[in-house]
């Protein structure tokens, strides 16, 4: 069987700068993350920033991911929040703290259609900071703007966090 990349965030964050600015490279790393994470890989979004704490992606919108309203899925949305949210969470922990979605919420304010953003920013919590000894549970929000910079979408991912394993 095998085990957890204990150190998640530090190895996301040598591939992004590794690849970013390498012609596709945006492609590639998000490639890359879809592929040890396969179903957030099905919505096609690409990071266009990481750093610790912090994720950007942008999703196309195209017929893949449309509705019969002619408007990006709710699903495909949440997911995006999702996959964001993790990056810029995995990339702010410490090594060995685990994390692990155990729930979402979204509100949809705006019917979401052409090129879509979704930003996070994740700041560690105290306990995690000092030292984690107990899991528990950290919310993470997600904002989904279009290309006009209207919100179509607000989420909170939330994450169990437990320390590491001796």
């Amino acid at each position: 069987m095998s085990r957890a990349n204990p150190s998640p965030g530090t190895q996301l964050l040598t591939n992004w700068h590794r690849l970013r600015s390498l012609p596709f490279g945006p492609r590639l790393f998000s490639w890359a993350v879809g592929r040890t994470a396969p179903y957030t890989g099905t919505v096609g979004g690409v990071y266009t920033h990481v750093e610790p704490g912090y994720a950007r992606v942008e999703l196309a919108d195209r017929r893949g991911v449309r509705n019969h309203l002619a408007s990006i899925h709710a699903v495909a949305l949440v997911n995006l929040a999702e996959m964001t949210s993790g990056v810029a969470l995995m990339t702010a922990l410490p090594p060995g703290v685990r994390g692990i979605v155990t729930g979402l919420s979204i509100e949809y304010r705006k019917k979401a259609r052409g090129r879509l953003a979704c930003e996070t920013r994740a700041p560690i919590p105290d306990a995690v900071a000092n030292g984690l000894t107990e899991s528990l549970t950290h919310n993470v929000h997600a904002t989904i703007t279009d290309a006009s910079g209207d919100t179509v979408a607000v989420a909170t991912v939330h994450w169990r966090l437990s320390p590491p394993t001796p």
